[in-house]
């Protein structure tokens, strides 16, 4: 017997630039959006029947069309807006909205900041996915590629040997990655923007603050204190790249190095990825 098994389609790539003028200096909303919708679409696969399949450039149009009216505050809104909204389609049973930005700043110049000159700030990327339906919507908001290094208060010992070890251990290195991280608000969260200044923020001191002998211990107690200051986040999963700064020998050129000099290498890199939640959620789930 063959059968069809879980399936979801839609669009996206939709980017999306907002300009509200209204407001000196102007703000600029850039996002990606995508739209995946999931429900009663077999007859689409089985038989080739389009009866129940919204067009994905319908979804295109409804993304750009909300973002008139709810793109002006957090994207988290915006989101719930445009995944909700497809759940009038009784054959959709779930909605997923994605949408990540890029944000803009004023350029400053000899005279202030300008109101209308902007430029890209690339720290981070802003992110958020809502799945919507028909119990309601659940929110996973995070950041994307923020470089982030540590000069020092870092190291790597105490390791297992084999053969094929070269690794030397050290107890002060660079640290350095490009960290993704989204974390899962619990039922009760709305101050979108405020949650997530307070998440990132958490996770920036806790970074800078502690010791690290290891990326899974730092994901631990970064984690951990996300948790223990945001009572709105139920968990959150980081990515931790360990992008490797090697100290260059110098001695061939009659010359010391001690910590000094790097080679900074992109690739082969670590990955080190972890899941810190509560504890309680885990018991209530069985």
């Amino acid at each position: 017997m063959i059968e069809l098994g879980a399936n979801r389609y839609g669009k996206g790539g939709i980017h999306i630039v907002r300009v509200d003028r209204s407001r000196e200096p102007h703000v600029v909303r850039d996002v990606y959006v995508g739209v995946a919708l999931e429900g009663d679409f077999g007859a689409a696969h089985r038989e080739g029947d389009n009866a129940l399949v919204v067009p994905t450039d319908t979804m295109k149009n409804t993304s750009f069309a909300l973002a008139k009216d709810h793109l002006d505050g957090a994207i988290e809104a915006y989101a719930i807006a445009l995944s909700g909204h497809f759940l009038q389609f009784p054959q959709v049973a779930r909605a997923t909205a994605t949408v990540r930005e890029v944000a803009w700043q004023p350029l400053t110049t000899s005279a202030g900041p300008s109101d209308h000159g902007m430029v890209r700030d690339t720290s981070m990327t802003r992110t958020t996915v809502v799945v919507s339906d028909r119990d309601g919507a659940r929110v996973r908001s995070g950041v994307e590629d923020v470089a982030l290094m540590k000069t020092t208060k870092s190291g790597f010992s105490g390791f297992p040997r084999d053969r094929f070890t070269t690794l030397p251990e050290v107890d002060d290195r660079m640290m350095v990655s490009k960290v993704t991280a989204s974390w899962a608000y619990g039922k009760g969260a709305g101050d979108w923007d405020g949650l997530h200044r307070q998440a990132f923020s958490t996770l920036v001191d806790s970074f800078c603050d502690h010791f690290s002998p290891s990326l899974q211990n730092s994901i631990w107690i970064m984690g951990k204190a996300i948790l223990e200051r945001v009572a709105e986040v139920d968990e959150i999963t980081m990515s931790w790249p360990n992008l490797h700064h090697w100290i260059v020998d110098l001695s061939p050129f009659g010359m010391d190095n001690d910590k000094v000099i790097y080679h900074a290498t992109s690739e082969p890199y670590g990955m080190i990825e972890a899941t810190v939640r509560r504890s309680e959620l885990e018991a209530g789930a069985g």
